[in-house]
């Protein structure tokens, strides 16, 4: 049985950890030819150990997914590797933290930008028009719940998600006839180096049992699920979904706010 990716050249940014990572050795078993790319390049050096571990290849770059220049150079060196471009995941990302609205800087401001909601841009600016020329492919997008109401992160963490769901709309518009899909992932709360502080201070507390109580499941994520949803995204199987952004989180974005029953 071969892989649902079989053959396929993958890019991955952000897969020096948490769910770039998860997805990196998913989209190695399911067959897929993938690049991977993060700014951490011990990260990425151990993404690659685990994927050969697991009796794949996988070849990487350390880029800054926010610059122009860098994305430039991911996509070049893929077409020179693989020669064309079949899937894109944009999932590098940074938090910001819960900084108060009005302790949050300019400066703090762009720079999630530049790395959450540039970076999405970037990626389908500079890898589209290949898989254009060969007919079609897929791009994926790491948003967020907090893209889509109130109190899931801080102000500039959540603009940028909110702005990654608009630029995948508007993107998949844009390529109209193309052949070229492009959808986003909201991942709820999963447990990763950016939000390990949250899990850490609860575990300090004994407070670890009450993480993710908010959504129906009553649990956190983890990125093998977020994973799990980029796969789908990203093959064939997908072939009719596009300009979608897809809430993976336990049922949390499905409700208002309320208080649970006492047990």
């Amino acid at each position: 049985m071969t892989g649902r990716l079989q053959g396929k050249a993958t890019i991955i940014t952000g897969a020096g950890s948490g769910i770039g990572r998860a997805s990196a050795l998913l989209f190695a078993r399911e067959g897929a030819r993938v690049l991977i790319a993060d700014r951490a390049e011990d990260g990425l050096n151990e993404t690659l150990r685990l994927i050969a571990d697991a009796g794949h290849a996988a070849s990487a770059l350390t880029i800054d997914a926010g610059s122009e220049p860098d994305v430039a150079r991911l996509v070049d060196t893929a077409i020179h590797e693989f020669g064309r471009i079949d899937v894109v995941y944009a999932n590098a990302g940074i938090s910001g933290g819960l900084t108060p609205l009005f302790d949050v800087t300019v400066d703090m401001f762009a720079e999630i930008l530049r790395i959450n909601l540039i970076g999405p841009f970037l990626a389908i600016q500079k890898a589209a028009p290949h898989m254009i020329n060969q007919g079609g492919g897929s791009i994926v997008c790491t948003a967020s719940v907090a893209g889509l109401r109130a109190n899931a992160g801080g102000a500039p963490y959540s603009a940028s998600k909110a702005g990654v769901i608009s630029l995948v709309q508007t993107s998949a518009n844009a390529l109209i006839g193309t052949g070229v899909r492009v959808n986003a992932i909201c991942p709820g709360l999963i447990e990763t180096g950016m939000t390990k502080p949250i899990f850490d201070h609860a575990r300090a507390r004994g407070t670890d049992s009450k993480i993710g109580q908010l959504n129906p499941l009553g649990r956190a994520g983890a990125p093998n699920e977020i994973a799990a949803m980029a796969l789908f995204l990203a093959s064939d199987e997908s072939s009719y979904v596009n300009g979608q952004a897809f809430p993976v989180d336990g049922g949390l974005s499905s409700t208002h706010p309320f208080a649970r029953p006492r047990t």
